[in-house]
């Protein structure tokens, strides 16, 4: 089913490109740089997140037992099945507690819908819960997260939202699905999709302290769990230096998921390769000046031929944080936009 609300072009300053219900993206006054956006939008403080949560690890490997932790925030049981549920995945190194993750599950229980924040492998404290590590490309985790509610539930109606590295999950899982229920509808906020440019964006002088943020936090956790699985994995002194998030994907992710090598792994866990297949009402949202997502010719020609995305690209809105003009919540234009577009897909997709 394709919505009719699609979009090729730069949508930061009126007239959009976007339908009657979707304002343009109008950056902060004084926050117009890629990398201001990105610091700022990471740091500002936001109302304290209150919604009650039960809490539940869902296996996602049999084979190893391997467990992923999720909140959920559920609609009175009288009417959970048939209300949208929203699953939120969080981006690299971040958690069901990072806060735009939290404050898009507010909007969501406020419109009435199931929240599941969703944690990566390992993520949210959650190392203990199986004997790997995590990467960009198990799209199949949020699968088996889906069709675990789904079947327990019997939820009628589920959407995908991934920021960043989640992004890139939900994109690479609704290409391998199609159009496969109960999926409705997906969303990626700054999706990393083309994985080789952005790790080799983030060793760019500019952003080596966004790459050494990531790589002490990285870092840490598999010292973590070499200290929890010393017969799987190797002490960090072993590994040698990690310079860089190329370096850390060589040395660590190859090696312990089998890649041959930090492009085999690139190349085989990027939703660039099938998101030519997505089938279901999607939209992806992305900044120019992003910092460090990078977006290759042969991707975008994709994403712009696809009649069931809505590529809405703007020139202002650094990594995740499309911090915009106006006022009190609304400043959150990213959380705001998509909202309305699951609003319009799950309508959509009810047949209403």
């Amino acid at each position: 089913m394709s919505l009719e609300i699609k979009v090729n072009a730069l949508v930061d300053a009126p007239p959009s490109g976007l339908p009657a219900g979707f304002p343009s993206f109008e950056p902060c006054r004084g926050i117009r740089n890629g990398h201001l956006q990105t610091i700022v939008g990471n740091f500002l403080p936001r109302p304290a997140f209150r919604l009650a949560a039960v809490s539940e690890t869902v296996e996602v490997d049999p084979a190893d037992g391997s467990r992923v932790l999720c909140h959920c925030h559920w609609q009175p049981e009288a009417v959970r099945a048939e209300r949208l549920t929203v699953v939120l995945i969080h981006g690299l190194e971040g958690s069901s507690d990072s806060r735009y993750i939290q404050g898009i599950a507010a909007r969501a229980w406020d419109a009435g819908w199931n929240a599941i924040r969703m944690n990566m492998r390992t993520c949210g404290g959650s190392e203990t819960l199986t004997p790997t590590l995590y990467h960009s490309g198990l799209s199949g985790d949020v699968g088996m997260v889906v069709r675990h509610y789904a079947e327990r539930l019997g939820l009628e109606r589920v959407a995908l939202v991934g920021y960043s590295m989640g992004g890139n999950l939900v994109l690479k899982l609704a290409g391998e699905w199609g159009n496969r229920p109960p999926v409705c509808a997906v969303a990626a906020v700054c999706p990393a999709i083309d994985l080789a440019p952005g790790a080799d964006a983030l060793h760019e002088p500019l952003n080596r302290g966004y790459e050494w943020r990531f790589l002490l936090s990285l870092m840490a956790r598999y010292e973590r769990k070499a200290k929890l699985f010393p017969s799987i994995y190797a002490s960090p002194k072993a590994i040698g230096p990690v310079r860089s998030i190329r370096d850390f994907d060589n040395k660590i992710v190859a090696r312990y998921w089998g890649f041959r090598d930090a492009d085999d792994y690139y190349h085989r866990a990027a939703s660039a390769r099938v998101v030519d297949r997505i089938a279901v009402p999607t939209l992806v949202l992305h900044a120019q000046d992003d910092p460090f997502i990078r977006l290759l010719p042969e991707t975008r020609a994709k994403l712009e031929a696809n009649p069931h995305l809505t590529f809405a690209e703007t020139r202002h809105g650094g990594h995740c944080a499309y911090l915009s003009r106006d006022p009190g919540n609304e400043i959150h234009w990213a959380e705001a936009t998509v909202m309305r577009f699951l609003q319009v897909a799950s309508a959509k997709s009810d047949g209403s």
